[in-house]
C-alpha cells in the first residue's frame, strides 16, 4: 500500500507506544531531507527517521546504518539547540492526514520551560519538516526553505507563522463513516466504489480505498467489516508481499485481500519498512551523494570511448599503409608521365598484373613531391602502429577502471561514496580543492557477513577497501573471490578451508555485489589470497592472478540479507 493517511495512523500508533515519555539523546541529519532523532525510551535507544523526501517521505524507527556529514547542516544544529535532552510529550496525527506532530518539552536558553513541536508533512514533492514554537506558532526552522514565488498559499521560511496545508472537504473515517453505506448500495463496481471512497474520506490512497471496497463486499455486515478494517490499523501485523504476477514487492499493515502473494511477516512497521526501503531509498541517497562523482566518471568514460574510437580508426588506416607505398613507387617509376597541375593519374599497377590504379595528386606541388608525400604517409602510419597499439591498451585499461568505478557506485551505500570521491581525487579525475594538499585516504571497513556456519566473510565496496582487504587484511590462505571478467567487489572468506556451503555463500556475495547482480549463472573465480599480485603503478583495486577455480552462481537477495544478519 501507499504511505497514506491510514498507514500514517498505524505508524503513529506504533511510535506512541515506543517513544512517548522518552528523551531525545542525539540528533543527526545524514541526508539533506532526512533527520534521525535517537530517542532513549524504556532503557533502549530508538532511531526515529523523519524524512521529507519527495518520493520516500515517511516516519519510522530505523536500524539501517548511516554516515553523518563532517559538518552538521544548519537544520540539524538548530534541532540540537532546541531538542537535545527534550522529553517527548506527544506524537499525534493531524486528523487522518499525512501529517505527524511530535511535541516536546524542553528548556530555553534562560532555563524556562519551552514547548516546541516537530511537524512532518508527507506531501510528495511538497513534503517538509518544521520546527515550530508551540506558544507563538512561529516557524523556528524548516528542512526545506521555500520562496514566496514557489508557494503563495503559505509562508515557508523561519520566523513566519506556521499555517497548516489547505484542508480538503473530506471526512475523517475515524470520526464518521457517514455516506459509506449509500456508496455500498449504489455502486456495485469495486473500482468505482474505491474512487468514491477516496474522494469522500480523508487519508485514502487508491489502493487502500480498493481494499476497503473489497472488504465491504465480503459476506456479512458491510459497515461492521469497515469498522473492523479501520480498527486493524491500530493493531498492525506488518507484512511484505511478493506479488508473483508482476515480480513486485509491496507492504501492508496487516493481511490484505487485494494483495495475494508470498508473505513475509515482521514484528514492527519500522522493521518492515527498513527491508522495503533498504534498496529503493539507498539507491536514491547514493545518487544524491554521488551527483558530481557520477558526472565526472560519465564524462571520463565518454572521453575515453571517443579516444578509443579515433585510435581504432588510425589503426584501421595503418592496416592500409602498403597502399600508400605502392602509389609512391608507381609515381616514382612513371614520374615522366606526371605533370605539374594534375589532380589525378591512372598508372598500371605492376603489383597486380598491370591493373590500372587511379592515384590522387596535389596540383600545388610537383611530381616528385607527390611521390614523396605518399612515402611520408606510409612511413608515418607504419611508425604509428606500435604507438597506437600501446595507446589502445592504455585507453581500454582506463575505460575498464572507470566502468568499474561506475559499477561500484551502483552497488555502493552512501558512506562508500566519499571514499570513491577521495580515490578519484587522488587519481586526478576530481580537482582537489585544498591546494597543495594530497587527498587523505581514510579507508573504512568492508561490509561484514557471516556464513551459515559462522565464518566471517568480508566484502569490499570500493577500490580502496578492495586493495586493503585483499592485499593487507586477508591472511595468505584465506579464500579470495571475484566475479569473472567483470566489475565487482573483492570478497574474502576468512578461512583457508571453507565448507562447500560457505564457499557457495561467498560466491553468492561476489556475484551479488557486481555488475552481474541481475544475471543468472554468473562465473565467480576463487583462489587463495596469496596468489594475488598487484602490478607496479596499477590503478586501485586492480590485481592479477592465476591458478583460480570457477563456480557458477545465481545471485540471491534474500540469502544476502540472511548472511548480513547472521551472528558470528
Amino acid at each position: 500500500m501507499s504511505f497514506d493517511g491510514l498507514f500514517t495512523h498505524a505508524m503513529v500508533t506504533e511510535l506512541q507506544g515506543l517513544l512517548v515519555g522518552g528523551r531525545i539523546a542525539k540528533i543527526h541529519q545524514p541526508y539533506p531531507q532526512e533527520v534521525v532523532l535517537v530517542i532513549r525510551s524504556n532503557g533502549k535507544n530508538y532511531p526515529l527517521l523523519l524524512s521529507a523526501h519527495p518520493t520516500f517521505a515517511r516516519a519510522q524507527i530505523t536500524n539501517i546504518p548511516y554516515a553523518n556529514p563532517t559538518t552538521p547542516p544548519a537544520f540539524a544544529m538548530m534541532l540540537r539547540k532546541h531538542l537535545e535532552g527534550a522529553k517527548v510529550e506527544k506524537i499525534e496525527q493531524v486528523e487522518n492526514d499525512r501529517i505527524i506532530k511530535l511535541s516536546v518539552l524542553t528548556h530555553d536558553e534562560l532555563g524556562d520551560l519551552e514547548e516546541v513541536v516537530l511537524i512532518l508533512e508527507m506531501m510528495g514533492r511538497h513534503s517538509n519538516l518544521f520546527l515550530v514554537n508551540q506558544k507563538t506558532n512561529k516557524i523556528i526552522e524548516l528542512i526545506k526553505h521555500v520562496s514566496a514565488d514557489q508557494n503563495r498559499v503559505r509562508s515557508l521560511y523561519p520566523g513566519a507563522q506556521y499555517i497548516a496545508p489547505p484542508k480538503q472537504d473530506v471526512i475523517n473515517p475515524y470520526t464518521s463513516l457517514q455516506g459509506l453505506a449509500n456508496f455500498i448500495l449504489d455502486i456495485p463496481d469495486q473500482k468505482d466504489l474505491a474512487k468514491a471512497i477516496q474522494g469522500h474520506f480523508q487519508g485514502f490512497a487508491f489502493d487502500s480505498a480498493l481494499e476497503l471496497a473489497t472488504v465491504v463486499h465480503e459476506p456479512g455486515d458491510a459497515m461492521a467489516h469497515a469498522q473492523n478494517w479501520l480498527a486493524n490499523f491500530s493493531t498492525p501485523a506488518p507484512q511484505l508481499i511478493d506479488l508473483a504476477a508482476n515480480n513486485k514487492v509491496v507492504f501492508a499493515p496487516f493481511k490484505w485481500l487485494t494483495l495475494p502473494g508470498t508473505v513475509r511477516e515482521f514484528a514492527t512497521l519500522g522493521e518492515m519498512l527498513d527491508v522495503y526501503f533498504a534498496d529503493r531509498a539507498e539507491r536514491d541517497r547514493v545518487q544524491q551523494q554521488a551527483g558530481n562523482v557520477i558526472r565526472v566518471v560519465r564524462n571520463e568514460i565518454k572521453k575515453n570511448k571517443t579516444k578509443l574510437k579515433k585510435l581504432e580508426q588510425t589503426l584501421d588506416e595503418s592496416a592500409h599503409a602498403d597502399e600508400f607505398k605502392v602509389k609512391g613507387e608507381l609515381l616514382t617509376t612513371y614520374l615522366y608521365q606526371v605533370e605539374r597541375g594534375m589532380t589525378e593519374i591512372t598508372l598500371p599497377n605492376y603489383y597486380e598484373e598491370e591493373k590500372p590504379l587511379k592515384i590522387p595528386l596535389s596540383n600545388q606541388i610537383g611530381p616528385s613531391q607527390n611521390a614523396q608525400k605518399y612515402f611520408t604517409k606510409y612511413n608515418k602510419l607504419k611508425k604509428a602502429v606500435a604507438y597506437v597499439d600501446e595507446q589502445i591498451a592504455l585507453t581500454q585499461h582506463e575505460l575498464d577502471y572507470l566502468e568499474n568505478i561506475m559499477a561500484q557506485i551502483e552497488i555502493a551505500s552512501p558512506k562508500d561514496i566519499n571514499e570513491i570521491r577521495m580515490e578519484l581525487t587522488a587519481e586526478g579525475y576530481i580537482r582537489n580543492k585544498a591546494k597543495n594538499k594530497k587527498a587523505r585516504l581514510q579507508i573504512s571497513q568492508p561490509e561484514k557477513f557471516y556464513a551459515t556456519d559462522g565464518t566471517l566473510i568480508e566484502v569490499g565496496k570500493n577500490n580502496l577497501q578492495n586493495d586493503k582487504l585483499s592485499l593487507k587484511t586477508a591472511a595468505r590462505n584465506d579464500i579470495w573471490l571475484h566475479v569473472q571478467k567483470m566489475a565487482g567487489s573483492h570478497v574474502i572468506i576468512h578461512d583457508s578451508n571453507p565448507s562447500e556451503q560457505t564457499l557457495l555463500e561467498g560466491a553468492t556475495l561476489a556475484a551479488y555485489f557486481s555488475k552481474a547482480r541481475e544475471s543468472a549463472n554468473v562465473p565467480v573465480d576463487y583462489l587463495p589470497a596469496k596468489l594475488l599480485r598487484k602490478p607496479n603503478g596499477s590503478k586501485p583495486g586492480y590485481v592479477i592472478f592465476e591458478g583460480q577455480s570457477t563456480m557458477y552462481i545465481t545471485p540471491d537477495a534474500q540469502l544476502i540479507e540472511q548472511l548480513r544478519h547472521n551472528k558470528a
